[in-house]
């Protein structure tokens, strides 16, 4: 027991100083050479004459503290799913969530109305698709026993919803098919500083949420009929599930666009480097990995802008795609 609470510790230790690392990394790499007064400066006494200030402000600590917020959010929401359908391939876009959050900026940017090109456009948008689509989730969820039947369900409203855009990017012009095209691509840099607040709040509280859901996570690992016999509730547990996979999910993309593999790539790294399965640990090492994996990942595109541009969408699957195929692999050989 001493054991695995020293190597726990010594983790979590060593990955709180990576994620510190990779934080203030983010802040300060990049083409433009900025100082922690401007950092002091562009947050507490703000003048936007001041370039450094302006690009702090404006630009860095938006970026860095989205990529800390979306890389912990979608890493816990994948631990949640894997746990939920006993799968450890499942992740936060397995339920069609951000496929509704697709759908509706597609049916927004692909229809020329230039609000919707805007970015408060496209987050409304991505957000309304993402509980709308969590919502149907929910209401099946209630109805469906089954958790393959519900993984089912949500892997139908993917390809629905992929119809739908196939459908809408045949039609649709060049300028507004470019439109679609980069949003899902995937972007750290689309939340602006006076935008950072409600994103924080929204992503913080559905972390916090998790606390809840430690308890009916253990108990699940032992099966459905052993949680039942342990007082979990299971279509309750299942409900706040995936409510608070949608909020955190749907959160995410509606700010950022679709962000490949972090959910399912991390929540397993947490589980071989852990060797446990107390959720307890699980969600506060992916909550560490996913967010210093993320900051690395902009601060890796950051270095690589100079020579070409890379999406954050692109080189997140490059690193997680390698992986997954690993996982696989490894679970059938």
């Amino acid at each position: 027991m001493t054991v695995a609470k020293d190597r726990f510790t010594f983790w979590m230790f060593a990955l709180l100083l990576l994620t510190v690392l990779c934080f203030f990394l983010d802040l300060f790499v990049g083409r433009y050479d900025l100082t922690f007064n401007d950092l002091y400066r562009g947050l507490f006494s703000f003048d936007q004459q001041e370039t450094g200030q302006l690009v702090m402000r404006e630009f860095r600590f938006p970026r860095s503290v989205t990529a800390l917020l979306a890389g912990a959010s979608l890493s816990v929401c994948g631990l949640l799913m894997q746990t939920l359908f006993n799968n450890p391939l499942a992740g936060p876009y397995v339920l069609g969530i951000s496929s509704g959050s697709s759908l509706f900026v597609a049916i927004g940017s692909l229809t020329g109305i230039s609000f919707f090109l805007q970015d408060a456009g496209m987050i409304l948008l991505a957000f309304v698709g993402a509980i709308l689509f969590g919502g149907i989730i929910l209401f099946s969820s209630v109805r469906i026993r089954s958790q393959v039947s519900l993984l089912l369900v949500g892997l139908m409203l993917g390809s629905i919803a992929g119809a739908l855009i196939t459908t809408l990017e045949a039609t649709a012009s060049a300028q507004e098919l470019r439109a679609y095209t980069m949003w899902t691509m995937g972007s750290l840099q689309q939340t602006h500083f006076d935008q950072l607040a409600l994103f924080s709040i929204l992503v913080t509280l559905g972390l916090l949420s998790c606390v809840f859901l430690i308890k009916p996570l253990n108990a699940l690992v032992l099966g459905e009929e052993h949680a039942s016999l342990l007082g979990i509730r299971i279509k309750h547990f299942r409900f706040f599930t995936i409510l608070i996979t949608a909020i955190l999910s749907g959160t995410v993309t509606a700010y950022c666009g679709p962000i490949a593999f972090v959910g399912l790539a991390v929540p397993n790294l947490a589980k071989m480097l852990f060797k446990t399965a107390d959720h307890s640990k699980l969600l506060l090492g992916s909550l560490l990995i996913g967010g210093s994996f993320l900051l690395a990942t902009d601060v890796t595109i950051q270095l690589l802008e100079p020579y070409f541009l890379v999406p954050v969408n692109a080189l997140t699957s490059l690193i997680g795609a390698p992986i997954i195929i690993l996982l696989i692999v490894k679970r059938w050989s």
